[in-house]
């Protein structure tokens, strides 16, 4: 059997009780860059640990490799846990991972975790929608180069969604930005850029669509950080509970807050 699990966001405390289960009975743990450490404590000293993360254009193993090999340790007969950052099925190749063990008449279930592009947000005080703000929200791929990726609709996407969470999308963000410009969303609109989401290290950056890019180079942020866009940013002023150290005794390290204001 493998389990395809969501380790959720980076807490390690918004991983779900069934993902604990799953780890407490593996026999191989399968794990992707993002998933915290701490996780992998749940699962049996004896559990064989396979390290598969990809940072950016660095692949530990190509994607190919690693369906094969969950198939491979699932044919010896062993419980195997893929372990994977955020939910499996936002864009975290897990339909394709599945679709290779139904292939080959493997066993498997999906574990869903906390995705990113909601949790995120909420952690630094920005809700995705809001009953008189935004009733629609959409999550975009930001890692591949807008400007020959086809697959984003930005004439569409730019303005018929008040809330846009683009995941992965720092390094192309320079292009993403100039499309929601050019097709319709206004330069002034609310941004933010999040820096290690949920974590003790989590740093956030309000700005707007049009200058997002330039505040972003300047606060010398790299990846993994998400990208929203919509007016929903202006309430991380009342709502940035994770801001206060008083509110999230677990942690001992005190946010580091950017604010850039075109």
């Amino acid at each position: 059997m493998v389990y395809l699990v969501g380790a959720g966001p980076g807490d390690y405390g918004l991983v779900t009780l069934k993902a604990v289960e799953c780890l407490k009975k593996a026999d191989v743990v399968v794990y992707d860059h993002l998933a915290d450490p701490r996780i992998l404590g749940w699962a049996p000293a004896s559990a064989e640990r396979i390290y598969v993360g990809k940072i950016s254009a660095n692949h530990t193993m190509k994607q190919g490799d690693i369906s094969e090999l969950l198939a491979a340790k699932a044919k010896e007969g062993k419980t195997v846990v893929r372990l994977k950052g955020g939910d499996p099925f936002v864009f975290g190749r897990g339909g394709e991972e599945g679709l290779v063990l139904r292939e080959q008449n493997v066993p498997f279930e999906i574990v869903p975790g906390v995705t990113s592009a909601i949790s995120v947000p909420a952690y630094a005080g920005i809700p995705v929608t809001h009953r008189a703000i935004a009733r629609s929200f959409a999550v975009v791929t930001g890692h591949k180069d807008p400007t020959t990726d086809g697959d984003v609709n930005w004439e569409k996407l730019a303005t018929a969604t008040d809330t846009i969470v683009f995941l992965m999308g720092i390094a192309n963000l320079p292009a993403i930005t100039a499309n929601l410009v050019k097709y319709g969303r206004p330069a002034d609109t609310p941004a933010a850029v999040i820096r290690w989401g949920t974590k003790p290290e989590q740093r956030v950056l309000t700005t707007t669509v049009g200058t997002a890019a330039a505040d972003v180079e300047k606060a010398g942020l790299k990846p993994p950080a998400i990208f929203i866009v919509g007016e929903v940013v202006k309430l991380r002023d009342q709502l940035a509970w994770f801001d206060n150290l008083a509110q999230r005794p677990l942690f001992g390290k005190r946010v580091l807050v950017t604010r850039a204001r075109a």
